[in-house]
């Protein structure tokens, strides 16, 4: 199954961490989502007014930053994912 965002919406894989108590033991079992992830798809961008659609400023592929409240998150085949307007990016991620 695929998911298709719609509009100036964009899927997202968000990086989980993994917690570490004081004594560096690493705890898998409840993972925290970090507000960065990854762009999965991208939607055709916002319909604007004149008939023509917003640019969209990411692609799939790149890092991001984003908000840590807002989206949606959405399971799909068992994996989850955050559905975000693109407003709720704030900086894509450069290596």
């Amino acid at each position: 199954m695929q998911i298709r965002p719609l509009g100036d919406h964009v899927l997202v894989r968000q990086k989980k961490e993994d917690e570490v108590t004081s004594f560096g033991l690493v705890l898998s079992g409840d993972k925290k989502k970090k507000p960065e992830g990854e762009v999965v798809a991208v939607g055709p961008g916002k319909l604007l007014d004149d008939g023509t659609r917003s640019k969209m400023d990411v692609k799939a592929g790149d890092h991001i930053v984003l908000k840590s409240w807002g989206g949606d998150d959405v399971e799909v085949d068992k994996e989850e994912y955050k559905i975000v307007s693109q407003d709720d990016i704030l900086a894509v991620i450069e290596k």
